[in-house]
């Protein structure tokens, strides 16, 4: 006993933390109730904690805090009691560990304590960033007979002592330090009775770790003081009453801690009040704590108590994020939250506040802010009782948030018995109980065959083995089926206060994951609506994540591109891309995001998308060797973003050959390329059966008219019940070039020279004389119409001479040309004496179901002879456009336009996605 006796009664220091008035005297400390052989020689204005032992009993140590431990605050000896004022006149502040990190810190706490222009101001601190850690390690060793408890609170110890000495002088440091030195001479006291008992009640533990928020609320007091501005310290464990509920909570004594409250500021008012957070006592005087996330508790329970006008909670974030950043790169910040949101959000493990943070300030409508204390210059999140003044009335206005909870398992108990019977389910749950495991969900469907169940994993096997036994008779008879677990699960939850009553957020929620190709194991959703909760495969937790918040809070028309061939064609559409893309996600709500570009050689990938300001250098800086699998694999593997669009801007048939492969793993094809469309004609069926049969969508307008709308127009006359007779036009406009420009005195061959070097033709000429391509765009809308014709049943009529088809090179063909000019010259002057004009066209004949691609003359007043430039003209004869036919024209060659063709499907591909038209 002599033992415990010289542990305990340190004299310790006669020293206030705060300079005392010359009138004003410690606070009476009683120990009324300790045994005498325990007292302290003297008695010191710090109180010190009583024991009663278990006499006998080797290396245990029964502890019992008797009294409260009153840490000396500014005393008012004024005769008159001054009245507590509530209201919005105080604006409460809080300021976590990370916020007083160190002595920087704690300065740039205190500007912002100044700043502030309410009219009073009470901040709740916590200790310093790892203190409280530190606390807990210094009982872990101490009762686990590990001597290296004492170093640790020397660190402690210098810790503070090296914060005061860079933040506080004069006598408030002299004050602190003798404090800080005296505290620590009774922890080391108190840790070395715990390091002979080897055993640490709860109370005693509380007691010790609380001393961090002692120390921190005594150096910001002294700071904010320093700076001109009157302001006492609150040791909360004088006001704060709570009753301990369970090992992991309490309940706020709103009334006696009010009463305390009027008391201590009649005696202490003033303007600023810097307080310890985490820390309380029991309606015993006996010290505790508000346990993890106390400090915001704290904060809450004082701003309901003085009635605040705000409560702001300052952390290291910019405010509460849609989904944990660290999971979802895309996460923003939310602007205002419900309670309820806020509440169901912290419940599933978002990182807001802890729920019981929110119970106190709901009561008088007191609203939260999450803010940084190191990016001042960001607005925050604001928790208040209605949002209703969000802005935009789409799917994510009702959505605000998610969250998930890993390592879980799910435990589900079936049989047919179980319909109907009273007592199933409390028996199932009073089992869970005994074993002491949290049930984070139940799902039950309404044929009551089945009940299932999330809790932690940590706890399932207690729970199995319980279950198993309670419900042994039930099973053998085959009433109930089985008791079954199932591992590795995670919960993702979707919050929202509008989802109340709004059709189609969980259809959303749904659909989205099911293109994420998740599948769902249990459903649950109160009828209060806040929350839509679902349980999922761990491996899939993060996967679905990212896939119902691209759902709900990037566009819904958020696009994952992959362009490959970035030639001329490509080129023009990225850079057309980078123009309208701010454009089209401010006004249009289309996000077109560029995962990947590829050509023949090397490709450029990334994760959030391609700066398209400089995809050329990054090209050339991060380009790696090109792979076509792998390339489709990237853009198609983006779980991110729902939706994905290869555009192929080649002519290579070898990369049309996989669009059916494509669309059928879901990824939608834009193209100008005509191989997949014109080639072999059981391909092209297979394609357009399947994009019949899925939602998987194939764009290739630009195959025939570059950017003019023919295919569309096709297919709208067709859609509408029309008849097709005939399709006739010029459809290169190359060739419309070279026959609009053969006039006058200009030889043929120079007009062909004049268009390649304009940049009208291809490298090699032939490829545009030879009728090819006009062959193909006949073949496309032939099949569009209905008919099945394979490329080799269009003839076609070769511009390009017989003796020079096979010329070996383009400028050899080029230096040959002039040779047949005479004849190109008698064609055009037999036109000419006839009033007509040489045309290049190609015909779709449907009603004798065949087509046609040939040099044809038109009188000077036909349509087709009034072109100019490269331009295409396209007539369509059909049932109700017979007499006249309904006629588009424009340019129809070039790399702008052709790009703005593909753009325009990649728009329509947006559009049928669900993007405003």
């Amino acid at each position: 006993m002599a033992l415990l006796s010289s542990a305990i009664s340190n004299p310790g220091h006669n020293l206030s933390p705060n300079a005392l008035p010359h009138d004003a005297k410690p606070k009476k400390i009683c120990y009324s109730q300790c045994p005498t052989f325990l007292l302290p020689p003297q008695r010191s204005p710090i109180c010190r904690m009583g024991f009663v032992s278990g006499l006998g009993r080797k290396k245990t140590l029964k502890t019992r805090i008797i009294s409260s431990v009153t840490v000396d605050t500014p005393v008012n000896t004024s005769p008159e009691k001054v009245q507590l004022p509530k209201g919005d006149t105080w604006s409460v502040h809080k300021f976590g560990g990370t916020c007083m990190g160190n002595s920087e810190r704690i300065k740039n706490v205190a500007k912002i304590i100044l700043s502030d222009d309410s009219e009073r101001k009470f901040v709740v601190v916590s200790a310093m960033s790892k203190v409280t850690d530190m606390m807990y390690d210094l009982i872990n060793k101490a009762q686990s007979g590990d001597e290296s408890y004492i170093s640790a609170l020397d660190a402690v110890l210098e810790k503070h002592r090296s914060t005061a000495l860079d933040l506080i002088d004069g006598d408030d440091l002299c004050s602190f330090l003798a404090q800080l030195q005296h505290d620590i001479s009774n922890l080391k006291a108190m840790l070395r009775a715990i390091y002979i008992a080897g055993h640490a009640t709860e109370s005693f533990t509380d007691f010790v770790v609380g001393h961090g928020e002692l120390w921190s609320a005594q150096m910001l007091s002294c700071v904010v003081r320093k700076n001109g501005v009157d302001c006492n310290w609150m040791d909360t464990r004088e006001v704060l009453i709570v009753n301990p509920t369970s090992s992991n909570q309490v309940d706020p004594d709103f009334k006696e801690s009010e009463e305390r409250l009027e008391k201590w500021y009649s005696k202490n008012p003033s303007k600023a009040i810097v307080a310890t957070g985490f820390i309380a006592s029991t309606p015993q005087n006996i010290p505790t704590t508000l346990k993890r996330d106390g400090s915001d508790f704290s904060a809450a329970i004082m701003g309901a108590l003085f009635k605040a006008g705000q409560v702001t909670i300052w952390t290291d974030v910019d405010g509460v994020y849609s989904a944990d950043p660290r999971k979802v790169s895309e996460a923003v910040i939310l602007k205002t939250l419900s309670y309820q949101e806020a509440w169901e959000m912290s419940y599933f493990g978002a990182n807001v506040l802890h729920p019981r943070t929110i119970i106190p300030v709901m009561r008088y409508d007191i609203p939260i802010i999450i803010r940084n204390v190191f990016n001042l210059a960001a607005p925050g999140t604001k928790i208040c009782r209605s949002t209703e003044d969000e802005e935009g009335q789409g799917l994510e206005s009702f959505v605000k948030g998610f969250a998930t909870i890993d390592n879980l398992a799910l435990v589900n108990v079936e049989g047919t018995g179980m319909a109907g019977v009273p007592g199933t389910a409390s028996t199932i749950f009073s089992a869970v109980k005994d074993v002491g495991a949290n049930v984070i969900m139940i799902s039950q469907a309404s044929s009551e065959h089945s009940v299932c169940f999330a809790v932690p994993e940590k706890e399932v096997n207690a729970v199995f083995e319980l279950l198993q036994s309670r419900f042994h008779e039930a099973l053998n008879a085959g009433r109930l089926s089985q008791v079954q677990v199932i591992p590795n699960c995670s919960i993702l939850a979707t919050v929202g206060q509008k989802m109340a009553s709004t059709p189609g957020v969980s259809a959303t929620l749904f659909n989205a994951l099911a293109k994420a190709n998740i599948n769902v194991r249990a459903i649950a959703q109160g009828c209060s609506e806040y929350n839509i909760t679902v349980v999922l495969k761990r491996e899939d937790c993060i996967r679905a994540l990212r896939a119902v918040h691209s759902r709900f809070y990037l566009s819904r028309t958020t696009i994952a591109m992959g362009i490959i061939g970035p030639g001329l064609i490509g080129a023009t559409l990225l850079d057309q891309l980078r123009d309208q893309a701010a454009t089209l996600k401010e006004k249009f709500n289309i996000d077109l995001r560029v995962m990947g570009i590829t050509g023949s050689r090397t490709m450029l990938l990334s994760e959030a998308g391609i700066d398209l300001s400089r995809w050329r250098e990054l090209q050339k800086e991060k380009g790696v060797v090109a792979d076509m699998d792998k390339f489709v694999q990237h853009v198609h593997g983006n779980q991110f973003i729902p939706n994905k669009v290869l555009v192929d801007c080649t002519a290579d048939s070898s990369i049309a050959s996989h669009y059916y492969d494509w669309l059928r793993k879901g990824i939608h094809v834009v193209t100008p390329n005509k191989k997949a469309n014109s080639g072999p004609l059981d391909q092209y069926l297979k394609i357009r059966a399947l994009q019949r049969q899925s939602y998987t969508h194939y764009f290739y307008e630009a195959t025939v008219g570059a950017g003019l709308p023919i295919i569309n127009t096709l297919q709208g006359l067709l859609e509408t019940g029309d008849k097709i007779l005939r399709i006739e036009g010029v459809f290169s406009g190359t060739l419309s070039y070279i026959f609009n420009n053969f006039i006058g005195r200009q030889t043929f061959s120079e007009v062909v020279a004049e268009a390649k070097h304009a940049g009208y033709t291809e490298p090699d000429p032939r490829d545009d004389l030879s009728g090819t391509d006009v062959c193909r765009k006949v073949i496309i809308l032939a099949r569009e119409s209905g008919l099945k014709l394979e490329l080799s049943d269009i003839p076609v009529e070769s511009l390009v001479p017989e003796p020079l088809k096979n010329s070996a090179s383009a400028e050899d063909f080029m230096e040959k040309l002039p040779q047949f000019d005479h004849d190109w010259a008698k064609k055009r002057q037999i036109a000419e004496d006839a009033g007509e004009v040489l045309r290049y066209v190609g015909v779709v004949d449907m009603v004798n179901q065949k087509g046609i691609v040939k040099l044809q003359t038109y009188k000077n007043d036909h349509p087709f002879a009034q072109l100019s430039g490269a331009d295409n003209i396209i007539a369509f004869t059909t049932t109700r456009y017979k007499d006249q036919p309904l006629i588009i024209r424009g340019p129809g060659a070039g790399a702008e336009v052709t790009a703005g063709g593909v753009f325009s499907d990649i728009l329509q591909l947006a559009s049928y996605l669900g993007a405003p038209s």
